[in-house]
């Protein structure tokens, strides 16, 4: 693989970000197969595009278990396997944020400037491309919203008006991306990977847990 510039980093993040709105449409229809396998080894272009696509397929899943949870008329023992589906998914969705980030980070390394500032944003890369896996969700299912036979025009029109906002936050997003890697390659800021370290599924750390064994 040929060396990695700023711009072919830049160009590899619109590709993920492309891939996350392309692919809400296509597994609505076909579902991804994800083996068991963490992806700790992945790395590089490739591995960043398939670490975006398993976070974004994480989300993926959220957001249908999350619907399902809200249902009123199912029994407490579907509520309750939808409450443990959903901690598992956000537990793999914030271990994948921080993969992204290790991965987007090996990258760059090599080309940071050696006297880089001491300053960071308020969010990781890793952490904007998550908000932007879940603003294309919204955008798919707001545009089934506009679709919808069974529902009135104003309905529609609500639905329709927040589609173009759901886009433009979305494309503000992606810009902003782009503008901290300039700022990385200017050395105005560093990048760093932020560790969730999630306590609830933890056995060691959660009182409700350990208690209980003790």
């Amino acid at each position: 693989m040929a060396d990695m510039t700023y711009d072919s980093i830049k160009e590899m993040v619109k590709d993920a970000i492309a891939h996350q709105s392309r692919s809400v449409t296509d597994w609505h229809f076909g579902e991804p197969v994800y083996d068991g396998d963490p992806a700790n080894d992945l790395c590089g272009e490739d591995g960043f595009r398939e670490l975006v696509a398993r976070q974004h397929w994480a989300n993926f899943q959220l957001w249908h278990v999350e619907d399902r949870a809200r249902r009123q008329d199912v029994t407490g023992d579907v509520i309750a396997g939808c409450k443990y589906a959903i901690d598992k998914l956000n537990q793999k969705r914030n271990d994948l944020i921080e993969r992204v980030d290790e991965c987007l980070i090996g990258s760059l390394n090599p080309l940071l400037p050696v006297e880089s500032a001491e300053r960071y944003n308020t969010e990781t890369v890793g952490a904007a491309l998550d908000r932007l896996s879940i603003q294309a969700l919204k955008i798919y299912h707001m545009k089934e919203q506009c679709n919808r036979r069974d529902v009135d025009d104003v309905h529609v029109k609500e639905c329709d008006a927040k589609v173009l906002t759901l886009q433009q936050q979305h494309d503000d997003l992606g810009c902003a991306i782009g503008e901290l890697i300039d700022e990385y390659a200017a050395g105005t800021k560093k990048p760093k990977v932020y560790f969730q370290f999630k306590m609830y599924n933890d056995p060691s750390l959660n009182p409700e847990l350990y208690a209980k064994k003790s």
